[in-house]
């Protein structure tokens, strides 16, 4: 039976740097996907790509170097993604990362990994990250897929406007405890709900009685959503 390894959960900054995907189909184009989104620096080697990759190659999205896999790849690399069914590439692409400390995720192949990637629920800023440290990537996807339904896109305007509130609530002239105890208070409020219902005179009027603005510009945005019922 494999051991099922305990995993650090991390949120990596990635911006800038080299991160390289040995591969071109499908799976790799998820992958890519997540790094462009992070804003890596992405460089894919592989003989073919799908064609959207081809079309982001194009669009100089990222490098792509039309050839297989070679021993000293990960020169400068900060992390590595092997999306290649290749036994035998996987496990020279695991050593060569391990070789030259970058960090290594050979597509469902635990034990050549030192990350493992997890089920993500986004909203806007708001990043959920579900993992069962690779017992079984299915209840990680369903788990997902509960927490899309509960968490809805009024989240990506909730945390916004939480981000607004907070800038508001640091630069006031009051003691740290009371800025804290602020904060706590507004994470109480069922905004969301405010949001997702349209009940944004209420919602207002909450936020002035903290002595806080409702943004106006974020304001006109939500009402035009809503009458829209967009949200």
């Amino acid at each position: 039976m494999r051991l099922i390894k305990e995993y650090f959960p991390i949120f990596l900054n990635i911006e800038n740097k080299l991160c390289i995907v040995v591969g071109g189909g499908k799976v790799a184009e998820r992958k890519i996907k997540s790094l462009l989104r992070a804003k890596a620096k992405v460089k894919v080697i592989s003989p073919e790509l799908t064609p959207k990759l081809k079309k982001w190659a194009e669009e100089g999205k990222f490098v792509w170097e039309k050839r297989v896999y070679q021993i000293g790849d990960l020169e400068g690399a900060w992390l590595v993604i092997a999306a290649t069914n290749d036994p035998e590439v996987q496990k020279e692409i695991y050593q060569e990362a391990e070789q030259k400390r970058v960090f290594c995720n050979v597509v469902d192949v635990p034990e050549f990994c030192s990350f493992i990637v997890p089920s993500v629920v986004r909203r806007g800023k708001l990043a959920i990250a579900i993992s069962t440290s690779g017992a079984s990537p299915a209840v990680a996807r369903r788990l997902r897929e509960t927490l899309e339904e509960l968490i809805g896109e009024e989240y990506e305007i909730y945390i916004e406007l939480m981000k607004n509130l907070r800038d508001q609530i640091l630069n006031l002239n009051i003691s740290s405890q009371e800025k804290e105890a602020k904060l706590q208070k507004l994470a109480l409020i069922p905004i969301p709900r405010y949001i997702k219902y349209g009940d944004l005179e209420l919602l207002k009027t909450v936020i002035e009685k903290e002595g806080l603005i409702f943004p106006s510009a974020l304001f006109e945005s939500l009402r035009t959503s809503i009458s829209s019922k967009e949200i």
